[in-house]
């Protein structure tokens, strides 16, 4: 989507300028390099903290417990997670999505698949780009 047509679907079509428009820090939160791993390890089912990271851990390297904690976090104040706390011990807590976290974590794993579907033509793009500046730089 164009960015003037980001902007044309805001809720008043105004555009902040040098201010970040709400809309647009939600998709940093649910783009971000941490949000979409968290939105699509909830797709499958709740986590609790410590496996949610082990999780996330599995898909490359992992995350750190503050920067896990601080995604979750504005991913709930986003209302895209629920953070349930049980009243046992040792404390439990689980993470879930929320309808609409659900529905953005299906748009984010669609954006997912296609990029790792698309990767081989990536690939072969970023080499043609990488030979053609060589090949000026040479000349």
């Amino acid at each position: 989507m164009a960015v003037s047509a980001v902007r044309a679907n805001s809720a008043d079509g105004a555009d902040s300028g040098a201010e970040m428009c709400p809309h647009r820090l939600v998709l940093e939160h649910v783009t971000s390099r941490w949000g979409v791993l968290v939105l699509i390890a909830l797709l499958e089912r709740s986590y609790r903290f410590s496996e949610l990271r082990r999780e996330i851990g599995r898909t490359g390297r992992g995350v750190s417990e503050k920067m896990l904690t601080q995604t979750l976090q504005t991913l709930e104040r986003d209302g895209l997670v629920h953070r349930e706390a049980q009243p046992v011990i040792p404390p439990r807590v689980d993470y879930s999505l929320t309808d609409l976290g659900r529905e953005a974590a299906e748009q984010v794993r669609g954006l997912a698949a296609w990029t790792q579907q698309r990767m081989p033509d990536v690939e072969r793009s970023r080499r043609a780009y990488d030979e053609a500046r060589a090949a000026a730089r040479a000349s």
